[in-house]
């Protein structure tokens, strides 16, 4: 995209609180100034659903990939709460220029990297294919209206990046999206017993898993891990449960 046609990236504060905006009041995303490397917004700590499907001794040193920088949320607690490799792929300049300037993220260097690119052509370099643990795709236009990459082809190209227990979790939002549309696009891509679902946030926010592999671990394996996931980090794992299953389509 020519940068003349890229939006305006503004900041908002309130309540102790920054919000990144796109050239519109929409949300882009959010950082707590007394907290910036926790994640604010409940459907993106929901976008670290992955957490369920992996062994937690493990998750340092895996690499985590976001499609869409936004506020640099997931990114920045990947990197220094989880501790993982993290690759961030960003159409916008500007963006990764007010994340590091006002959103408190990391110069780069051997664990972090932040890639302009436009991400449909960035994941399907061989480079990244089946280095990616944790994918977090959460791809929209200025208005928020749909998300810009949403094809069953789009899904597939994500599905080859991940590692053998790798897990993409995607954002589906927007006054034009259609959810059970998005969900069988994923489930083509992914096969159906790969895919879970989050209800909506009060915000209208569906957050959708698929794993690379799919697995069905019982409830008790479940709220085992989320309780271990919340002795760990500032996550709600053992709310996801109460609002999270695997889809029958």
């Amino acid at each position: 995209m020519k940068p003349s046609l890229l939006p305006e990236v503004n900041l908002s504060e309130s309540g102790g609180v920054r919000y990144l905006h796109l050239g519109s009041e929409w949300v882009q995303g959010s950082m707590r100034l007394d907290a910036p490397f926790d994640i604010d917004l409940e459907y993106v700590q929901r976008m670290m659903a992955w957490l369920l499907f992996v062994p937690l001794a493990s998750v340092a040193g895996r690499h985590a990939m976001q499609l869409g920088l936004g506020a640099g949320a997931i990114t920045k607690f990947c990197y220094k709460k989880l501790s993982m490799t993290c690759t961030a792929v960003e159409i916008n300049p500007r963006v990764a220029d007010v994340c590091r300037a006002w959103l408190r993220l990391p110069p780069e260097g051997e664990r972090l990297r932040v890639v302009i690119a436009d991400a449909a052509r960035e994941i399907r370099r061989d480079e990244w294919l089946g280095t990616v643990d944790a994918l977090a795709v959460d791809l929209y236009d200025d208005d928020a209206a749909a998300p810009l990459l949403d094809s069953a082809a789009f899904y597939a190209d994500c599905r080859r990046l991940l590692t053998a227990d790798g897990c993409m979790t995607v954002n589906l939002f927007g006054r034009a999206a259609s959810f059970e549309r998005s969900l069988a696009r994923i489930a083509e891509a992914f096969g159906e017993r790969a895919v879970w679902a989050f209800k909506p946030t009060r915000e209208g926010n569906a957050v959708v898993l698929a794993q690379r592999a799919p697995t069905r671990p019982r409830r008790g394996a479940l709220q085992a891990q989320a309780e271990a996931i919340e002795a760990r980090w500032p996550l709600p794992a053992r709310k996801w449960l109460r609002v999270f299953k695997a889809t029958h389509l």
